[in-house]
């Protein structure tokens, strides 16, 4: 018997470590996109955060600043929680944002149309059955006619980016030529 309590012990701990609980509180202090915000941890640190499996519209782009406002609406100033996906290529972590008694700011974004599901990330199937949810609905950017990712927002804008012309380049002048030489003093 105490073999067996042993044994449950140890399948809890080894349970409750699989499963991604949030570990802290953090406080909201910045919206810098519709997917991208700044939180507060205990110990005063900043944290940059990009929502794990979703991207919404970039902030020149339509609904890019529907999405920020629907972000700030949500979650700007409230204590929330992060469930850490990984940290991408500019340094943040991507994670889960968890606020209001534990409603997903991720899925919030994707059911009423201020996000796509980021298929090249996400781990999520359930990303995809709301974003099938708001274009059947035609919430938020589903709303026009033929909405542009913002991946390829993204790419078609840096194509277009204008060519910098070149500076000409300054020749090099000799400062003896400005000044007398010694022997042309006196």
């Amino acid at each position: 018997m105490t073999k067996l309590r042993v044994l449950l012990i140890i399948s809890l701990f080894i349970i409750a470590g699989c499963n991604p609980v949030p570990k802290d509180v953090y406080k909201v202090v910045k919206i810098k996109d519709g997917d991208t915000i700044e939180l507060l941890s205990s110990d005063f640190q900043n944290i940059t955060v990009r929502l794990a499996g979703v991207d919404c519209p970039e902030k020149s782009q339509a609904f890019g600043q529907a999405a920020k406002q629907f972000t700030a609406l949500l979650c700007f100033g409230k204590d929330v929680k992060m469930v850490v996906d990984s940290r991408d290529r500019y340094g943040r972590t991507v994670a889960t944002i968890l606020f209001d008694d534990n409603k997903n700011l991720n899925y919030e974004l994707v059911k009423n149309g201020y996000a796509w599901e980021y298929k090249t990330y996400s781990k999520d199937p359930e990303l995809g059955r709301l974003e099938q949810y708001a274009r059947t609905n035609r919430l938020g950017l589903w709303q026009d006619a033929n909405p542009v990712e913002p991946w390829n927002f993204r790419k078609h804008k840096t194509n277009k980016k204008p060519r910098k012309k070149r500076k000409p380049k300054m020749e090099a002048v000799s400062l003896t030529s400005f000044y007398p030489k010694p022997h042309e003093v006196f």
